[in-house]
């Protein structure tokens, strides 16, 4: 019970507050020992291998650090285990995304309807790409995308390592993602030292973006059920196509994995993604993910968030549903 009770504490606060902007924030301290170790270790000879031990030896420090902290709270006498629920309910806080990713997003579909130089500023906060002449069609899907792809980054993702293994996995879940971030890129000045980042994220978000994907697609499907024969032969029909979609276009992407939510959402709203961008000042070609290149509107943005809302609270209710099953076993055995 107090790890359910943590989950929806902490899912709670985000969902009420996103990120604490004025509060101290572990990812930006990730951040700055990150760009500490860079700035040290990417130079020289045997980048690839300093690389590697920095990745290896920041996500092992966190995941113990939590450990040991968790450790030492739940074992003091009278409070110590409702201090210990409090800190797990924090880091759950601190580490999902959901709610500012949505703020984020919307924030970009209200600057573009002012103009389109404040749509390229605002979705710059959350790409990494040159935003600096995305026509107003680039923008719209630049954010649409990213609201994808973060679903499994930001949400579903640190959900699934919550489950796996606890707080500090989903802590250490969130070192995997920063660095990937920050130095996994194939440009000339990462392409050695973050490419052990970038296999490690590759690894840590193989399920997590998949399990994303058929959450949206399902999730979608669900909720525009009608509890009639025809409504659920219906969706069966969707569901089929939606998946075969998903097989097609889940592969088209530089990364193995963010292709699979990206389409998914290009299937649900029917339009495409993808294409060419520029990273860093170096174009990087890119397949397109589906068919449809319409023009997209803040009905699909809306639309988009409502899947994206479905998906998270599914994976929430999968997670109790799965611990209380563990319990029920643990107590059977």
């Amino acid at each position: 019970m107090t790890n359910i009770i943590s989950l929806l504490l902490g899912w709670t606060l985000d969902l009420l507050f996103g990120d604490p902007a004025r509060l101290p924030h572990p990812i930006v301290w990730f951040g700055k020992a990150i760009a500490w170790g860079e700035y040290r270790l990417n130079k020289g000879l045997h980048r690839k291998v300093k690389g590697a031990a920095m990745a290896i030896a920041l996500i092992l420090g966190v995941f113990a650090a939590t450990c040991l902290l968790r450790h030492f709270l739940y074992k003091l006498p009278s409070l110590g285990e409702g201090m210990g629920v409090g800190l797990d309910a924090l880091i759950i806080f601190y580490c999902l995304a959901g709610t500012t990713l949505i703020r984020e997003v919307r924030a970009v579909f209200l600057a573009l309807d002012r103009s389109l130089d404040e749509g390229r500023k605002q979705v710059a906060r959350i790409v990494g790409r040159d935003t600096s002449e995305l026509s107003a069609q680039e923008v719209r899907t630049a954010a649409l995308e990213t609201l994808a792809e973060n679903l499994s980054d930001g949400v579903i993702a640190p959900l699934f390592w919550l489950a796996l293994l606890g707080t500090p996995g989903m802590l250490a879940y969130k070192m995997v993602n920063t660095l990937d971030s920050m130095i996994g890129y194939k440009t000339e000045r990462y392409r050695d030292f973050g490419c052990w980042a970038a296999h490690i994220d590759d690894i840590a978000n193989y399920i997590p973006a998949r399990l994303t994907a058929l959450l949206m697609i399902i999730g979608f499907e669900i909720g525009g059920l009608r509890f009639e024969i025809s409504s659920i032969a219906k969706v069966t029909s969707n569901l089929k196509s939606q998946i075969s979609n998903l097989k097609r276009f889940g592969r088209n992407h530089a990364s193995p994995n963010s292709g699979y939510p990206e389409a998914a959402l290009a299937g649900i709203l029917d339009c495409r993604f993808g294409g060419p961008h520029y990273y860093f000042g170096q174009l990087f070609p890119k397949p397109f993910i589906g068919d449809n290149d319409r023009p997209l509107t803040t009905a699909d943005m809306k639309k988009a968030v409502w899947v994206n809302r479905l998906a998270e609270i599914m994976m929430v209710i999968l997670i109790i549903i799965c611990t209380f099953a563990a319990s029920f076993l643990t107590i059977s055995i």
